[in-house]
């Protein structure tokens, strides 16, 4: 374990970006960017304190894992039924579905209109068969970085395991070849290089929420940053 990063046995090229992470831990202390403002995302398209953007910036921790559909694993494991270890060729044999959403990103730039292929999570969930106790989804990263939500977000109907992004294969900068997109929260929820989804009864905030960041990340209420 090194600064909150677990070891996930995938070779990585980069190191943490320590000043990336302090500046962003500031931001989190001082309420940058904060409005104070909420909004109906029935009536208003873009939440409180976003701007608008029409290319899609790359963040990351600075550590990029060597990562490729040959190596790739998805592992989903936990408070489940059925725990899967899927390959590229497993995960392709699942139904592919196709979704339109925009994205949020908590230092305040949207992107409107991102058509995205994948496997749905309500998919994969009706695959591992959740056990009752079963309240929380753990992401785990190729990085090592991890994220957490309440099942009943992960399960929510436009959130997918995507491959793919405007018709072509997602990036490897952008957290290919599988990127969890949760499309209702801010997009630090919506974990790169997916290697594993934990199921847990508990809830594990992950690297962002334990540095100052909302555990929720509901950005039409403007939940950027902890209390």
């Amino acid at each position: 374990m090194t600064d909150g990063i677990e070891e996930s046995g995938f070779e990585k090229d980069g190191k943490i970006r320590d000043k990336l992470v302090a500046t962003k831990e500031k931001w989190a202390r001082e309420g940058r960017a904060l409005t104070g403002e909420q909004a109906d995302p029935s009536r208003e398209r873009l939440p409180p304190g976003q701007r608008r953007v029409d290319d899609w910036p790359v963040l990351d921790l600075g550590i990029t894992p060597r990562l490729d559909t040959g190596n790739w694993r998805l592992t989903v494991d936990g408070l489940v039924e059925n725990p899967v270890g899927w390959r590229w060729a497993d995960f392709q044999a699942q139904p592919q579905e196709r979704f339109l959403s925009d994205i949020h990103c908590v230092t305040t730039w949207s992107r409107y209109d991102n058509h995205w292929e994948g496997v749905s999570a309500r998919h994969l969930l009706s695959v591992v068969r959740p056990r009752p106790e079963a309240r929380f989804v753990v992401c785990h990263s190729a990085d090592g970085y991890t994220t957490n939500l309440p099942l009943d977000a992960f399960a929510d109907e436009d959130v997918l395991l995507a491959t793919t992004w405007e018709g072509e294969p997602i990036s490897l900068d952008h957290g290919g070849p599988v990127r969890v997109i949760v499309p209702k929260l801010y997009f630090w929820k919506s974990a790169k290089w997916i290697t594993r989804l934990e199921l847990t009864a508990d809830d594990h905030p992950g690297y962002w929420e334990v540095r100052g960041y909302h555990n929720e990340a509901d950005p039409w209420k403007e939940e950027r940053y902890s209390d």
